[in-house]
This record gives structure tokens, sequence and C-alpha cells, in this order.
């Protein structure tokens, strides 16, 4: 079955522990917290004493995506509330290595993320670093983009290297996913599908979630 990440960035921010416990109610896999700082994209969204607030009021892990630069100098504060921090590769270059060794240390389970518009193949060399990579499919910063079909085959090159080396890595997929683009990305190898509109801009919380669990 596919596991379910809600995007919170849809949820009512001003009735946030209400939503965390219907997305538990409802069979969420995870709690997605998609954290930008207005550099690295241009909206900005929240930081760690949301991420804190949100883990007080679920028992889901929580799915930490980190859209910021230098998020080194906060990961730790996000993996004190995290069970999954996941990083942009634009944003780490030259420093993907140690920021995974750092999230590792604070027993967190480490994402790497890449944008349309680089090749998956730049990070390829991490996948046995990774417990998750993470493909946005579309431009990171702003929810209800349109899917990219480009993103299909990075997810297939992903689920290739699961399948020859044997790997447990995670692959996740964020960005215009509904029960159409979701059933393309779980074709292609997806095991987490990430979703904001679908679910909470819908009629029905419960059956969006729950017919993006059966694909």
């Amino acid at each position: 079955m596919t596991s379910v990440s809600p995007s919170i960035l849809s949820a009512d921010f001003a009735n946030m522990g209400e939503e965390c416990k219907r997305l538990e109610t409802f069979g969420a896999d995870y709690i997605h917290c998609d954290v930008m700082d207005g550099s690295f994209v241009n909206q900005i969204t929240f930081g760690q004493k949301m991420v804190a607030a949100v883990k007080r009021n679920t028992s889901l892990p929580l799915d930490v995506h980190l859209m910021i630069v230098e998020p080194q100098r906060h990961i730790e504060s996000f993996c004190d509330a995290g069970s999954i921090v996941t990083l942009h590769y634009e944003a780490v270059k030259n420093s993907v290595k140690s920021c995974i060794k750092l999230i590792k240390e604070k027993g967190v389970k480490a994402g790497l993320s890449v944008k349309p518009g680089t090749d998956i193949r730049e990070i390829e060399e991490y996948f046995c670093l990774l417990d998750l990579v993470l493909i946005m499919s579309v431009e990171p910063g702003k929810g209800g983009q349109s899917f990219m079909d480009n993103s299909l085959d990075k997810i297939r090159y992903c689920k290739n290297y699961k399948d020859v080396n044997s790997t447990d890595m995670l692959i996740e997929v964020d960005g215009g996913i509904n029960d159409k683009t979701g059933r393309r990305c779980v074709d292609a190898g997806a095991d987490i599908l990430v979703a904001g509109s679908y679910v909470f801009n819908g009629k029905d919380m419960k059956e969006a979630i729950a017919s993006l669990k059966k694909l």
C-alpha cells in the first residue's frame, strides 16, 4: 500500500492541532512540513516552533522538508521534532555528506531532494547514505501547481537503483499529486506521495487520503 504524507502547507493554520488529528484519524502515514525561508524559494512558511507544535499534536512521524539556504545551521533543531529531515541538494551541494551525517547522528532519517531542473544522476553517489529521496514534481515554493511529467523518469531511475542494489531507500514525490498523477508515480516506483491541495482543499479529506493509499 502506498504511504501518504499530507502537506500542512495547505492546512488551516488557525486550526493546525485539529488538522493534525484529522490526518491521523483518516489514515495519513506521515505529516509533511514544508519549511520555506523566502530565500531558497520566494515563499515564507514556518520554522522550528510550528514543527514542534505539530509534533505535540500528533503521533504521526513528521516528514520535514527544508527549502532553506544554509540548512546545516538549523538541522539539529529540526531533528528534535522531525522523524525524517530532507534537505535540498541545490542548497547543500558542497556539504551533502556532512549534512547527512549530522542528521543521522541525531537519530533521524535523512532525505535529499532535487528540483525539477536538476538531473537525478547528480545525487546518485549519495543514495547509499539516504533513507529517502524526494523528487519534486513542481517547482518548490508554491502549492497548487501542475504535475511535471519529467519527474516520472527520475522516479524510475531511483526505482531501478533500489532494485539493482537491494536498498531500502524510500522514493517520495511532491507536487501536483492527486489520484491520477499519484497512480502514475506509484506505477513508476514511488513509495510515498506528498499531497497538499488534494487532501485539504477537497470536500472529503478521508476519501482523498484513502484514494491515494490504495494506488
